[in-house]
């Protein structure tokens, strides 16, 4: 056998293996639309099976934080400083370097609206003395409020397969922040973030977008496609509505403001029962999204996803008509020189 065949069979394998670990054939991805009020079900597809959270996780880094400034551990003006460990994270935007530090209150702005990966450690660092506590805090978290779908790896959502989630614990998760702590709200509310000059903004058009968006929080990684939890609010009604798995993120703004859309018009009705009686599964493993989202299979993928949601595509209807005021925060950072003493931990197993 020649060597470029055997590299065709090893592609082969690799597929079907991956297909093996993709849900559904049809590549079906979890959808949950909730009654955020009265926790009933609105409309659901797939909500218990597990999925790879991406930066959804920090919807619970955010919670962890909150709570710790409820109990007075910590204040709004705590310093969050960004610490070798922090700056070792993948996929920065920030612009920040070893050192630089900012109060508590900016790094939430910073680590929902940014995602910024590299300051979410330094705030867990800064909650719990080191990323390690922090996590185990999430964990304890996730267990006292019935999450039995997840469990973190990390505060970011960078991807390791011991972090996963469920459609149906992220919104138990979101009611939670909204319902507990509504004085942070304006945390979800910001549509974009400046560090020391530089602009970044939210992934989450529906700000901007789609009027009564309250929030919460995007998510991507290859492993995962593009995640969402928002809330919305219309006319005294409240939904939260969950995507998983969406391919780009025109999709997964318009499949979230259409099922918002329909809720709010009444065409999305209860009789799934509440979100807490939702069952997770437990019997399968989170799906491997990179091939079809992050390989030269990924056009096919797409074309074939944009047939099935096309709203917002040329010639077809957008659900993201609104024209809303954008909010942005400014963060400055000053310097902290004894950053650079702290040492970087030594990785946890996988």
């Amino acid at each position: 056998m020649t060597k470029n065949a055997r590299a065709g069979r090893s592609w082969k394998r690799l597929v079907l293996i991956a297909s093996l670990f993709t849900w559904s054939p049809a590549n079906a991805t979890p959808v949950l639309v909730v009654d955020a009020e009265t926790h009933q079900v609105l409309h659901q597809e797939d909500a218990g099976v597990p999925w790879y959270p991406a930066s959804t996780t920090k919807l619970m880094s955010a919670l962890v934080v909150f709570e710790a400034l409820r109990s007075g551990e910590v204040s709004l003006t705590t310093p969050v400083t960004m610490t070798r460990n922090a700056m070792k994270q993948a996929f920065l935007e920030s612009g920040l370097s070893v050192g630089r530090t900012m109060t508590l209150e900016d790094a939430l702005f910073a680590m929902i609206t940014a995602s910024a990966n590299d300051v979410a450690v330094g705030l867990a660092e800064a909650v719990a003395g080191n990323e390690t506590s922090f996590v185990r805090r999430m964990n304890e978290a996730a267990a006292r409020l019935g999450l039995t779908g997840t469990h973190f790896s990390n505060p970011n959502g960078l991807f390791d397969r011991n972090n996963y989630t469920t459609a149906r614990d992220l919104a138990i998760l979101g009611m939670e922040v909204d319902r507990k702590f509504s004085e942070y709200r304006r945390f979800f509310l910001a549509s974009a973030v400046t560090i020391d000059g530089k602009e970044i903004k939210s992934n989450n058009l529906l700000l901007t977008r789609f009027n009564g968006t309250i929030g919460m929080k995007t998510g991507f990684l290859c492993a995962s496609g593009r995640n969402f939890i928002g809330m919305a609010t219309r006319n005294g009604k409240r939904v939260m509505v969950v995507i998983m798995g969406a391919t780009t993120e025109r999709e997964r703004n318009e499949r979230s403001a259409q099922f918002l859309t329909e809720a709010f018009d009444g065409r999305l009705s209860p009789g799934a029962g509440l979100v807490d009686d939702l069952q997770n599964r437990t019997d399968v493993a989170p799906p491997d999204m990179r091939i079809q989202l992050c390989t030269d299979q990924s056009a096919d993928y797409e074309t074939a996803r944009n047939k099935l949601y096309p709203m917002g595509l040329p010639g077809h209807e957008s659900y993201l008509r609104d024209q809303i005021p954008s909010q942005i925060h400014t963060i400055s950072t000053w310097a902290n020189d004894n950053a650079a003493d702290v040492p970087i931990p030594t990785p946890r197993p996988s």
